[in-house]
């Protein structure tokens, strides 16, 4: 199907895409410099008696405006039927012009976009030139994949006159493309819940950040335990963070990339890098943690945090610490 389509579509190559086009306007001084001004160009070439036009406006003088080159098309009317064959009015696409973009759609190539422009020029134009225009399909492209999707660059080719004098080329190319299926972001993973940290789980999801402490000997301890690492007391009750810290320790993540982490983490693409830092609490324990709020090269050991609760989705909120100015 494939070495089919691409046959059919080089068939196009060499095809009137604008036949006898003409300008709408003639080059003039206003056109000029309203194009001046938006660029910024106070080149005095462009004013005067003696002026000339940007070279690179030689695409604004082939243009038609909102509604096209419907005054020429009305004279095609007239047109001999041999004419008629390659073209659906003056100065406007062409039949072929529209079969080839119609062949692209039909083969689920859907999207378009403008990927390059090349111009050359061989005369200056001046206030007052009338220019004349006629475009060609230059060439059909064999199937690409890029990031869009898969499809096909069309490039086209413009002849501008100044009566049987060429003025300048102008080659535009577009990729006709079939979009790439964007597939959903999986959710982040979730923390594993037990019945020794549910209390810390279910403190979290009501905006606290619970410390366990031993009712035996006072000790706090982080992560959850069920008994006191210090004296054996399985008795505790909790203390709330202050949610302020320092970075301890830190590490960069940069592979494996999971796409469930996104920007928000620092880093500069769906998965990443991110920073994941040892953080020590005020209260003395330490947390593992994302660090947000600075790129993830601009983590430093020692660097101040704040705890803030960062809501993922419906159902997830997790505790980070944000560094930056709002942790000092």
């Amino acid at each position: 199907m494939s070495d089919e389509l691409d046959l059919r579509l080089k068939a196009y190559e060499g095809r009137a895409a604008v036949v006898g086009g003409v300008g709408k306007d003639p080059v003039n001084a206003p056109m000029i410099r309203h194009w001046c001004e938006a660029m910024g160009d106070t080149n005095p070439s462009y004013r005067g008696a003696d002026a000339v036009a940007p070279a690179t406006m030689l695409q604004v003088w082939t243009m038609g405006g909102l509604h096209g080159h419907t005054d020429q098309a009305d004279r095609s009317d007239r047109a001999d039927d041999a004419d008629r064959s390659d073209r659906s009015g003056r100065g406007g696409r062409t039949e072929a012009y529209d079969e080839l973009l119609a062949l692209l759609d039909e083969a689920g190539c859907t999207s378009v976009v403008a990927t390059d422009s090349e111009q050359e020029y061989l005369r200056p134009l001046r206030p007052g030139d009338e220019i004349s225009f006629e475009t060609v399909i230059e060439s059909v492209s064999a199937r690409k994949t890029t990031r869009l999707g898969t499809g096909y660059f069309v490039t086209t080719r413009t002849d501008v006159r100044v009566g049987a004098e060429l003025a300048g080329t102008h080659r535009f190319r577009i990729l006709k493309y079939a979009p790439v299926r964007r597939q959903p972001k999986p959710p982040r993973p979730r923390p594993v819940v037990n019945r020794d940290n549910a209390g810390f789980w279910d403190g979290v999801a009501r905006g606290r950040l619970l410390i366990q402490r031993c009712t035996g000997c006072a000790t706090l301890r982080h992560p959850w335990l069920p008994g006191c690492n210090a004296c054996g007391c399985p008795d505790w009750d909790t203390v709330e963070a202050s949610g302020a810290g320092t970075v301890y320790s830190y590490v960069v993540m940069h592979h494996p990339r999971f796409p469930a982490f996104s920007p928000s983490e620092g880093g500069p693409g769906p998965a990443g890098p991110y920073a994941v830092g040892l953080i020590e609490l005020a209260e003395g324990v330490r947390m593992v943690s994302n660090v947000i709020g600075v790129p993830y090269d601009k983590v430093r050991i020692g660097m101040p945090v704040r705890l803030v609760f960062q809501t993922y989705d419906d159902e997830l909120v997790l505790p980070v610490f944000r560094a930056g100015e709002e942790a000092a």
